[in-house]
């Protein structure tokens, strides 16, 4: 067969996490990610409406971009986010513009935002060590855990067991609790999922250590910072998380 004459430009991406997270002979552990412009080919994705009811295109379309060889699944779920702001940039612009509502005038204006200004997180990258696995002392229970920072495949899991739930008896699962289930890998040097959903279930883990733990969750788990500041025409300053809806991706389709 012979070679395509076409060629679409790549660029690489630095990933949030420096690729700390992975295992050294994981892909992702170089820390950045080959991706190609965005084609029409990407944006049929985006605009199917299958996909779309079911939640699927903007992962589906993210796959399409990726020419590196790694295991999507295994990405945290922060090295995701930062490839979808490339993947925004690399397509459209760096330029990002949407509604927000005054909330002194109850006006919709248009904000336009560059974002290329967009940071990655601050995290102590001393912590990493190759690996997704770290440890706390909860402060006030003193019972030892160790966590994972979340992965595109770990938020699937929690999706669907939340679904599975509502399903099967009708009511709905927290969510907060459901993370934190899939999210701790032992208590007590005790690796058993049964022994880490008791700990939950049974009422053991208390608020306090919960808030803690959450806390500290987020201060080791690489992202992109979507907090974003613009000046409204009366002069009211906003300080937001950036908006990401349809037009994120397919600006100016009506979608």
């Amino acid at each position: 067969m012979s070679e395509s004459k076409f060629t679409v430009p790549t660029e690489m991406i630095d990933l949030p996490s420096k690729g700390l997270l992975y295992a050294k002979e994981n892909p992702l552990s170089s820390g950045e990610v080959e991706m190609k412009y965005m084609t029409a080919k990407e944006e049929d994705i985006l605009t199917n409406i299958n996909l779309l009811r079911q939640g699927l295109a903007i992962e589906k379309m993210l796959k399409s971009l990726i020419k590196s060889p790694i295991e999507y699944e295994s990405m945290s779920l922060g090295d995701r986010n930062g490839l979808l702001i490339a993947a925004r940039i690399l397509a459209y612009g760096k330029d990002y513009t949407f509604k927000y509502r005054n909330p002194n005038t109850s006006e919709e204006e248009q904000v336009t935002i560059d974002l290329q200004d967009l940071k990655y997180k601050e995290v102590d990258f001393t912590k990493f060590e190759n690996k997704n696995e770290f440890s706390f002392v909860l402060p006030h229970s003193k019972t030892e855990v160790t966590f994972k920072v979340l992965t595109v495949g770990d938020d699937k899991k929690i999706d669907e067991e939340i679904k599975g739930v509502k399903k099967s008896l009708g009511q709905d699962q927290g969510l907060l609790s459901t993370r934190l289930k899939h999210q701790i890998t032992s208590v007590n040097g005790d690796l058993s999922i049964k022994t880490i959903r008791d700990f939950i279930d049974g009422g053991y883990l208390l608020s306090r250590d919960s808030i803690e733990l959450r806390k500290y969750i987020s201060q080791v788990t690489p992202d992109i910072d979507t907090a974003v500041q613009f000046t409204l025409k009366d002069g009211t300053e906003i300080k937001t998380d950036m908006p990401m809806g349809a037009e994120f991706f397919f600006p100016g389709s009506g979608l």
